[in-house]
């Protein structure tokens, strides 16, 4: 190689390698946002964990990924997916959106399974006068429409959440 090239190799490669590395995407760490929830009425208790994305939509909601917990000592085994019903209360589909601010939950609300079969969709009912929280709670026979051990009661939600890296997401829980 002759001493022109090697000094313009010196002089140029450092400069290029610089550009080639501004060009590579900056990939950032992900984050979750992990939330302690809580609601309560007569003869209903539950409470958990949420597991969110870390980034609110325009009206401030964080969408829920996974649930844990329990519902009058009943283990929630699942969360129901977004833009469908929990079963046996159709046509009401869940969109799985939490806030910081009231209220806390939209009229969708958020849905879960638990171990026993049975479900569970607390939402906020705006278009109740007053408006309020409410769960709707159903049970076998899963069927369209209310049936005997189906209800649909007033509850006080509230939810709190705490950052938590993804990679510490499993101990949400």
């Amino acid at each position: 190689m002759t001493s022109v090239v090697r000094f313009v190799l010196r002089l140029v490669w450092p400069s290029l390698a610089s550009v080639a590395a501004l060009a590579l995407p900056v990939v950032q760490a992900s984050a979750s946002l992990c939330w302690n929830w809580n609601y309560s009425g007569n003869d209903i208790a539950a409470n958990g964990t949420f597991v969110t994305n870390d980034t609110p939509d325009t009206l401030g909601f964080y969408r829920i990924t996974s649930i844990t917990g329990t519902r009058n000592g009943e283990t929630i085994v699942g969360l129901q997916p977004a833009g469908t019903a929990i079963p046996g209360n159709e046509p009401y589909a869940v969109d799985n959106l939490v806030r910081l601010n009231e209220p806390q939950l939209t009229h969708s609300g958020v849905g879960y399974a638990m171990s026993g079969g049975t479900y569970a969709n607390p939402f906020f009912a705006d278009s109740s006068n007053p408006p309020r929280y409410l769960e709707f709670f159903s049970a076998p026979p899963l069927t369209v429409g209310a049936v005997a051990k189906d209800s649909e009661l007033p509850v006080a939600f509230a939810a709190k959440p705490r950052t938590v890296a993804e990679s510490d997401v499993a101990r949400c829980s």
